[in-house]
């Protein structure tokens, strides 16, 4: 059996809880939340996202949840909205992206909307996310990326456990056409 073919075969859990949040796997019913957590985080989002260089108008997030059902049915990457339990509100979003089935290796990316900031919510995704790849997808690494001068997203990585194994010197652009270095983190299993 092909690589691709085992993952096409696997069972996805489309919804994984955590303490205080359930990951529901993008869909086209999260559009408007998505588009207003976009809209209300959009400064803060747009100093570290590469998505993130132009405002989000609502067609935006429409195509966002068709491409990330299609990616998902793919198995090219595997999205989420993080929604709080308590209320039902979007807190953020991330999901396994540039995923190598044949490890199989998934990178965790996130990001919470800024009035849920500071709550832990992005440590407590990633670390559901990081559970999920490795009790259902059989993930031997896990990697988070970011940019090095990201503190907080640096925070998260680090508190799920993930090593630092280098800072790619002036490895992208960021979305003011600056130069930028990376820090890699990851988990071996």
């Amino acid at each position: 059996m092909t690589v691709l073919l085992h993952a096409l075969l696997l069972e996805i859990p489309e919804k994984v809880k955590t303490a205080r949040l359930t990951l529901e796997a993008t869909r086209g019913g999260h559009s408007g939340v998505i588009h207003d957590g976009v809209l209300e985080s959009y400064p803060e989002l747009k100093r570290w996202m590469p998505w993130a260089a132009e405002p989000q108008k609502p067609e935006d997030a429409r195509a966002h949840c068709a491409t990330m059902t299609a990616k998902w049915h793919a198995r090219e990457e595997l999205d989420f909205c993080f929604v709080r339990d308590d209320d039902g509100a979007l807190v953020g979003k991330g999901g396994l992206h540039t995923i190598d089935w044949t490890l199989p290796k998934f990178e965790i990316g996130y990001w919470v909307r800024s009035s849920c900031a500071g709550h832990g919510y992005a440590t407590e995704a990633a670390h559901g996310l990081a559970g999920m790849a490795r009790a259902a997808l059989g993930a031997v690494r896990l990697e988070i990326r970011s940019d090095a001068r990201n503190a907080p997203s640096r925070r998260v990585a680090e508190k799920c456990g993930f090593m630092l194994e280098g800072i790619l010197r002036r490895s992208r652009r960021d979305n003011a056409g600056e130069l930028a270095d990376s820090c890699m983190y990851a988990k071996v299993f």
